[in-house]
C-alpha cells in the first residue's frame, strides 16, 4: 500500500500519520520527491483502513500496491536512486562505466589495465577475485590474493574496485571492497542476499541465467529489505535457444526495469554476448536504450587470458567504444 500526501506537507503534519502506521505493526518507507512524499507501507497492509487514512487532511489518495517486491518497485519511490561510488555515479540520468579483466591474474596485469581504462574515462575497476567457472577444472581466481592486488590498483590509480563474492564465509575479505557484486549463478542465493543487506555498501546484483524480470527485482528486494538501499541492477543476457552468442541479451528489459523500480539499471555486453566483436554494438544499443552504465571486461592480452579471453576487449579497443557511447549520450539526450 501506499500512501501519496499532499504538496506543502512538512515533517511535523505527516509524523503523527507514520507513527500511528508503525503502531500498526507496519513499516514505513519515506520518499521523498520535489513536489511529493509517498508513504510506502510494508507488511500486513489487509486490516488497514484506506478510507480512513483517506479522509486525513494532509493524504492525498491511497493505492494498493499488489506487486510482490515493495521497496525497489517504482510507486514507492517515484524519484529515481542514485548510487554513489567515489565520484561516480548511476541512476538519476547519470551514467558511470566499470571496465577490467575477468579475472585478476597478476600484480602487472590488473594494475596494467586499471591504468588503461581509466585513461579511457572509466570510472571503476571490476576484476575477479573469485570466480564461478561451469567447471571445476577452470581457473577459480586467486581469491584473497587476488582482492589485495586489486586493492594495489585502485591505490595506483584511484578507482574504486568491483568484484564478485560467491559465500557468505568470505565477507570479512570484502570489507575493503567498493562495490560488492553478486553474480549470476548467485542471484537466487537469499542467504548471501540478506547478510548483504545487512550492509551499508553498493551492491551489482546480475540478473540469473534463466530469471524474469520480477524474480530478479524479488532478490533485489531481499538486500533492500534487510535496510541496505544501494543497489545497483545488471542486465547480463539470458539463455535462450540461440547458440551463436554465449546469452541473449535482454535489452527490451532496461526501459522495463526503469519503469518497474527506481533503482539505477546496467548493462554487461562483454558477459552477455561472448564474443569480443558484439561488445561494441550492444554497448551504444545499451546506452541508446537508456542504461545508467557499463561493465567491460578488458585485458591486456586476452589470446593469453585465463577466463574469458574470447570476450575481452583490448585497452584500445575500449578507448575507442568508451567514446563512441559517450557520443551515443550526448545524441540521446537531445
Amino acid at each position: 500500500m501506499i500512501v501519496i500526501l499532499k504538496p506543502g506537507v512538512n515533517h511535523d503534519m505527516r509524523q503523527p500519520l507514520i507513527d500511528w502506521l508503525k503502531g500498526q505493526k507496519l513499516g514505513v518507507h519515506i520518499s521523498e520527491g520535489d513536489y511529493q512524499t509517498v508513504l510506502g507501507l510494508i507488511g500486513d497492509t489487509a486490516h488497514v483502513d484506506m478510507d480512513l487514512i483517506a479522509s486525513l487532511g494532509i493524504v492525498d489518495s491511497v493505492k494498493r500496491v499488489t506487486d510482490p517486491f515493495k521497496c525497489c518497485n517504482r510507486k514507492f519511490h517515484p524519484e529515481d536512486t542514485v548510487v554513489s561510488v567515489g565520484e561516480a555515479k548511476f541512476g538519476g540520468g547519470n551514467f558511470a562505466m566499470i571496465a577490467g579483466p575477468c579475472s585478476v591474474e597478476s600484480e602487472e596485469q590488473i594494475v596494467t589495465v586499471a591504468k588503461a581504462v581509466k585513461a579511457a574515462g572509466a570510472q571503476l575497476l571490476r576484476g575477479g577475485a573469485f570466480k564461478p567457472r561451469t567447471s571445476p577444472y577452470d581457473f577459480q581466481g586467486l581469491k584473497a590474493e587476488g582482492i589485495e592486488l586489486l586493492k594495489i590498483a585502485r591505490a595506483e590509480t584511484g578507482l574504486p574496485i568491483v568484484t564478485e563474492i560467491m559465500s557468505i564465509e568470505h565477507l570479512s575479505l570484502f570489507e575493503d571492497v567498493d562495490v560488492i557484486q553478486v553474480g549470476a549463478r548467485n542471484m537466487q542465493n537469499f542467504d548471501l542476499l540478506r547478510h548483504l543487506g545487512q550492509l551499508r555498501k553498493p551492491i551489482l546484483l546480475k540478473r540469473g541465467l534463466a530469471n524474469t524480470l520480477k524474480e530478479f527485482l524479488m532478490s533485489a528486494e531481499y538486500i533492500m529489505a534487510g535496510g541496505n538501499e544501494q543497489v545497483i541492477l545488471c542486465e547480463r543476457g539470458i539463455r535462450t535457444f540461440e547458440d551463436y552468442t554465449r546469452n541473449t541479451l535482454d535489452l527490451a528489459a532496461v526501459p522495463m526495469l526503469h519503469q518497474l523500480t527506481h533503482l539505477p539499471v546496467i548493462v554487461d555486453p562483454s558477459h552477455a554476448t561472448g564474443r569480443a566483436n558484439l561488445v561494441l554494438p550492444m554497448a551504444l544499443a545499451s546506452a541508446a536504450c537508456g542504461a545508467d552504465g557499463l561493465i567491460i571486461e578488458v585485458h591486456n592480452d586476452p589470446m593469453h587470458a585465463l577466463c574469458d579471453g574470447a570476450q575481452s576487449l583490448r585497452p584500445e579497443e575500449y578507448a575507442a567504444l568508451a567514446e563512441k557511447v559517450r557520443a551515443v549520450r550526448e545524441v540521446s539526450a537531445l
